[in-house]
């Protein structure tokens, strides 16, 4: 076999997401397992250049991981004709400007979500990438995870005759940072720094939604900010401008609804993080991130509904698990390879900075309908 070295720049790999999912779990596992095999006598080698703004933080990070290949100066990095791919994962406010010069340099684009903080801005990167003919990929990791493919595969397969509603629950207690420290930084909770549940999480949905059910075609949301006062990295409190919590209607093509809960102000009683509820005419299932389960009209059972007995029945004992059937890989690097095939084979590859702009515009306008208290159509992309 020959191996191709494709060198990638990775810019905000100091960051917890671009540093555990992309870099180690993604970059770093391909070359693990000896590469990307292609199928045609070629493998491909992926060769990350870490950039960033901290000397130091990537000088560290490069050394722990036996990497050779750092840089402050994007610019430089993408004036060098070695490196193909432009890789992003910093904060929203910081990406449009970097991904327009990856563009403007002639670098194939990958990114993380959203891709800019107005939908006028996303739909700007991608029409800025079609003239340039690259290729272009966003970061859509929830529909590579085990649950969502085992759900996948039972829409696929029929089991749930018409699809009637999606419940979705997700979230966990974010500690405010003065007597525990939090687990997310501070900006998420600052509007002014691109913060709140809604672009981070609706774009997240919209592609979940359309992917799997159909396409969202409008939004009814009530956004809040249950906590006001926060305390930063350094142990100073804060004004939280920002939303952490956003409880959402969506509307789907086919005449589905789904309704959707995100929440950093909740206390986790679900097996998984974020569970998806999926009621059909034939069947239900309830799938997480991992797991799914499923419960089929034929064995449906018969609640009696009698406040004055207890109850008698454990109903989740009353579902039946799906098996892995196969052996299933980060959702992160599970992308991640598709999208280098794409890159060097032109495989066909739908997740690209289009779909990325419907995220942020259904984040837009999950906004909107909160601050104005009313459902909202969402008007179909197009470039």
């Amino acid at each position: 076999m020959t191996r191709r070295t494709v060198r990638i720049a990775m810019n905000g790999v100091t960051g917890r997401m671009g540093h555990r999912q992309h870099l180690v779990r993604s970059i770093l596992a391909i070359r693990e397992q000896g590469g990307l095999v292609l199928g045609d006598g070629e493998v491909v080698w992926p060769e990350p250049v870490l950039v960033g703004r901290r000397a130091h933080a990537l000088e560290e990070l490069a050394e722990r991981h036996g990497l050779t290949e750092w840089s402050t100066d994007l610019d430089a990095v993408l004036a060098d004709d070695t490196v193909e791919i432009y890789f992003d994962a910093q904060v929203t406010s910081a990406r449009v400007e970097a991904i327009k010069k990856a563009i403007a340099a002639g670098k194939h684009v990958y990114t993380e979500k959203p891709t800019a903080t107005d939908v006028e801005g996303a739909l700007d990167l991608a029409r800025l990438a079609r003239d340039a003919g690259i290729k272009h990929g966003v970061v859509q990791d929830k529909i590579f995870l085990p649950g969502m493919r085992k759900l996948k595969r039972l829409i696929d397969g029929g089991f749930f005759g018409e699809i009637l509603s999606v419940r979705g629950e997700f979230g966990y207690w974010v500690f405010e940072g003065d007597w525990q420290e939090a687990q997310r930084p501070s900006w998420n909770y600052r509007a002014e720094d691109g913060g709140g549940i809604v672009v981070d999480m609706f774009p997240h949905w919209e592609y979940v939604l359309h992917e799997l059910f159909g396409q969202v075609t409008s939004v009814t949301a009530h956004v809040r900010t249950h906590v006001p006062q926060r305390w930063d990295e350094r142990g100073k409190p804060y004004e939280a401008t920002a939303d952490d919590a956003a409880y959402g209607i969506f509307e789907l093509a086919g005449g589905a609804v789904a309704q959707i809960n995100s929440s950093w102000t909740v206390r986790v009683n679900r097996d998984e993080l974020v569970e998806f509820q999926v009621d059909g005419t034939h069947g239900s299932a309830v799938a997480g991130l991992r797991n799914c389960r499923v419960q089929h009209r034929s064995s449906t059972p018969k609640p009696v509904w009698n406040p004055d007995l207890p109850v008698t029945e454990s109903f989740r004992d009353q579902w039946q698990e799906i098996p892995d059937n196969q052996e299933f890989d980060n959702g992160f690097k599970a992308q991640w390879e598709l999208f280098l095939r794409h890159v060097i084979q032109d495989t066909p590859y739908t997740w690209d900075l289009l779909a990325g702009a419907r995220g942020v515009q259904l984040a837009e306008l999950g906004l909107k309908s909160s601050a104005e208290g009313r459902r909202l159509a969402i008007p179909e992309l197009t470039l």
